[in-house]
């Protein structure tokens, strides 16, 4: 099954569903990401963050363009064309919620390219590359999920609540992609096992809430996003559309 994506001039193209899902995955996570810029706790995390953000945006660049026009997918989109799921597109919160967010995502997408990358998918040859891009933002989000859960009272507190928040957001990621021949249920079983034991270790406890059912998201790969998605969509847009054609 195939996903039709209208870029503007370009007109419609066909293309495998995956390839656009995980691109918007990158894309909007990269924009989430790149919004500490000048805001995080230190400056060395300042960086950390920005180069996530980069690594993310470069995968995005690649997927985008195996679909059509980067640029136009980017920033010509309506809201309801992008099929990212809502995890990514959640608010930064507080450091602890952008941390879980991250830890949370990152611990998926390490799964899902390790699995591209050892199989036969147009996208092994990406996978293979973005691995360990991947692998470094997963240690990057556990370390500081263990220095938050494991640290003071507050930080604690903090990291313990982000988690709880996100926890609904997460079996979206394991929803069937059309053009992917994977193994979600055993993708889902080793991001549990993964995600418990680190949380186990930063003395922190596995959300009791749902992660599928009525209460949990599972609609942002149908287009449908939260009320935060379009607004951070009309910033990311806003300097494309203001200025048409405009190079530099």
């Amino acid at each position: 099954m195939t996903a039709r994506t209208t870029t503007g001039d370009a007109g419609a193209t066909t293309v495998p569903a995956a390839t656009l899902a995980l691109g918007d995955d990158a894309l909007v996570l990269a924009q989430r990401l790149g919004e500490w810029a000048g805001g995080a706790p230190v400056l060395e995390e300042e960086v950390a963050l920005a180069n996530i953000a980069l690594d993310l945006l470069g995968q995005a660049r690649v997927l985008l363009s195996l679909v059509g026009d980067e640029d136009e997918l980017a920033y010509l989109r309506e809201e309801r064309a992008f099929r990212n799921c809502q995890l990514v597109e959640q608010p930064n919160g507080d450091f602890a919620h952008t941390i879980a967010r991250q830890l949370y995502f990152s611990t998926y997408q390490h799964l899902l390219y390790r699995r591209l990358a050892a199989g036969d998918s147009p996208l092994a040859g990406l996978a293979a590359k973005a691995v360990k891009e991947v692998a470094y933002h997963q240690d990057h989000a556990e370390h500081w999920t263990l220095r938050l859960g494991d640290g003071t009272e507050e930080s604690h507190r903090r990291m313990q609540a982000a988690c709880d928040a996100l926890w609904r957001y997460t079996g979206e990621l394991f929803q069937p992609l059309d053009g992917l021949d994977l193994d979600t249920e055993a993708m889902e079983r080793a991001w549990l096992d993964s995600v418990t034991a680190v949380l186990g270790r930063a003395t922190l406890t596995v959300p009791p809430g749902p992660r599928t059912g009525a209460w949990s998201a599972s609609a942002g790969r149908q287009g449908l996003h939260t009320e935060s998605f379009g607004r951070m969509l009309a910033e990311m847009q806003h300097l494309h559309r203001s200025h048409p054609g405009a190079s530099w």
